[in-house]
């Protein structure tokens, strides 16, 4: 069991649906009235019953004043990493800060290739989000007065002048589930971001595993990479399965998790003491379940982390953060695949 030591964030996971542009923005202003943290949207540049991510993104921004924003994830083969890499220093320029990126190597080829991308093989696609990382951090980084030069054979930039520098150091978040897209992560990226509803029993626990022998053979202490997780269901006033009630001690984490706040508050505050999840991002469009979600789901998750957090170190000398509690690091071996 791992508990990363990091402080608590919520969000909401929105559809960008184009069929009525102004429901995608209220629901992120409902978001942030809610409470919560963090708005994101999926990415998918050839759905045309979708706005594009990025429009929205710009115009959410500018539509509230304390949430951050983010692609939940963008799509690398169709968004250039240093024109990208300029577009997020920018919107965080003009928001005072408040922009997040989250990026994924693609998934969906035949729509990717009619939109003029090209389709990558796993391991191109692994080299992609790698090389795409180190031109998107080069750009940033304008105290080095030298062109850019960086990447390799699926992005490459060949004397780019740096910057804009953003606001803040702007987190870089893959949603990944490989074995070799996890050490990729825990080598240079900030954090990892997977649907909760696509990983299976102990899925959690073998990917924090990866990750964190990626991150200790780079030399970075694990505790440097957050863990997130879309999470999905439906918030009730009893808890239903199968017709019936859910006993309340559970093996594993439901997914979706259907049931009250304080199941929701339980559920959540496992993953967060026992897999390290620190960033609980909600996908739906109700609403009604976001302001749940934000207004009582996470203040309770966050009452019951603090207080098994003060009560596994009541001397307030707890130890660094990405330690398994046994004291024993999670070691690992990447895979092969992607």
């Amino acid at each position: 069991m791992t508990d990363y030591g990091h402080e608590l964030a919520f969000g909401s996971f929105l559809t960008p649906t184009a069929a009525d542009p102004r429901v995608a923005v209220r629901l992120a202003e409902e978001s942030e009235a809610a409470g919560l943290d963090l708005v994101t949207f999926q990415d998918h540049p050839y759905q045309p019953a979708f706005l594009d991510t990025w429009t929205l993104l710009t115009w959410v921004a500018a539509a509230t004043h304390r949430v951050t924003v983010c692609g939940n994830v963008l799509n690398l083969p169709l968004r250039p990493p240093a024109v990208l890499a300029r577009a997020v220093a920018s919107l965080d320029l003009l928001t005072g800060g408040r922009a997040a990126l989250g990026i994924g190597a693609g998934a969906f080829w035949q729509a990717i290739e009619a939109m003029g991308g090209r389709r990558l093989a796993p391991a191109d696609a692994v080299a992609g989000v790698e090389q795409a990382i180190a031109i998107i951090r080069g750009i940033w980084d304008t105290s080095d007065r030298a062109v850019l030069r960086a990447g390799g054979a699926v992005h490459r930039v060949a004397g780019a002048k740096r910057g804009p520098a953003p606001a803040h150091r702007v987190p870089i978040w893959v949603g990944a589930l490989g074995p070799r897209m996890l050490a990729l992560i825990g080598q240079v990226a900030d954090g990892w971001l997977p649907s909760l509803g696509r990983l299976g029993p102990g899925d959690l626990s073998r990917a924090n595993a990866v990750i964190d022998g990626a991150a200790r053979q780079a030399g970075r202490d694990p505790a440097e990479i957050r863990r997130l997780a879309n999470v999905s269901g439906r918030i009730t006033t009893t808890i239903l399965a199968g017709g019936g009630p859910v006993p309340a001690a559970r093996v594993a984490v439901e997914s979706p998790i259907v049931g009250p706040v304080d199941y929701w508050a339980e559920q959540l505050s496992r993953l967060a003491l026992e897999d390290g999840v620190s960033t609980f991002i909600l996908a739906d469009d109700d609403p009604v379940a976001l302001h749940l979600f934000g207004a009582e789901v996470a203040p309770l998750v966050r009452e019951r982390v603090a207080a098994a957090r003060a009560e596994q170190d009541p001397g307030g000398d707890r130890p660094p953060a990405g330690r398994h509690r046994s004291g024993s690091p999670a070691d690992a071996e990447a895979g092969t695949s992607m």
